[in-house]
């Protein structure tokens, strides 16, 4: 039997460098990486064409692209999780700024439907009792899934995100972080901050999974559980996890982030339901662990 060549997008993330530089392969099929910096300029075109067979996603974008019934099978290998308390920033020569004050507020954001910023967006709501529909949302670029009907302020195109913030043109921004010195922290001890929230959610933010395409899941389920396989190998390689794991693999590590993720989203309007954590996957996917 020939071997199956698989076109695939994956970050540099240092838990997957063995499978990339293909020190670790299959004898089933190869992968074919093709290189997309930054990772998340890979992900339209997958929910949009299905251009590769394997691909890193953000969750969101996944939930979403689920919505719409874009032929796409999630993979439980987390390739990027992380605290999102340090991605809002404000700018202090305005006056100072905390988490419940944004209501009335503009806040910018690369595009309404990221991932971090629907994490960041849950803390407000849940955490600090804000009522998203009150800020002023201006965004900097499209959904990955075209048929969400994005009702932001579009910054003007020749706008950068952070210069936007440092005029005076926007109050506080999220999904971003800068060492510019005259910009702050919107939770004024990021790390504490996470430290209390994982104390009280037991949850690790994920952000990056990994997503195949049906016509994969269905034709070859052999090859996409040996695709889970060489990530999972790639990661007991990389040594041990910190604690918290903040790259969970297999369902049940990923349960509680899924779930938490699923009900931001639904609060946010970005899809029409609650998932249960096993419709997000197959019958294949589904049983990795």
């Amino acid at each position: 039997m020939d071997r199956l060549k698989l076109k695939a997008v994956l970050g540099s993330h240092p838990h997957v460098l063995a499978v990339k530089s293909g020190e670790l392969r299959s004898d089933r099929f190869d992968l074919d990486f093709i290189e997309y910096t930054p990772t998340n300029t890979a992900f339209k075109p997958m929910v949009r064409e299905q251009a590769f067979d394997v691909c890193e996603m953000a969750i969101v974008t996944y939930l979403m692209a689920k919505a719409h019934g874009k032929p796409l099978v999630l993979l439980p290998a987390t390739m990027l999780g992380r605290f999102q308390h340090s991605y809002a920033l404000y700018n202090p020569a305005r006056g100072t700024l905390g988490p419940s004050d944004l209501e009335g507020k503009r806040v910018g954001i690369r595009s309404f439907t990221t991932t971090t910023g629907a994490w960041i967006r849950g803390i407000l709501a849940n955490d600090y009792g804000v009522n998203l529909d009150r800020i002023r949302w201006v965004t900097f670029e499209d959904p990955h899934v075209a048929e969400y009907v994005d009702t932001t302020e579009r910054a003007p195109k020749d706008k950068k995100i952070l210069q936007m913030l440092l005029d005076g043109e926007l109050d506080a921004v999220l999904g971003e972080t800068s060492n510019d010195p005259k910009l702050k922290p919107l939770f004024p001890d990021p790390a504490a901050e996470a430290a209390k929230w994982y104390e009280r959610r037991g949850v690790v933010p994920v952000n990056h999974l990994v997503v195949v395409t049906e016509k994969l899941a269905k034709s070859r389920p052999d090859v996409v559980v040996g695709v889970y396989d060489l990530l999972k190998q790639n990661k007991a390689q990389t040594g041990p996890a910190a604690a918290p794991d903040l790259l969970p693999f297999g369902i049940e590590a990923n349960r509680k982030p899924l779930e938490l993720i699923v009900d931001y989203a639904f609060q946010q309007a970005l899809i029409p339901r609650r998932y249960a954590v096993e419709e997000l996957f197959d019958e294949t996917t589904r049983g990795l662990n």
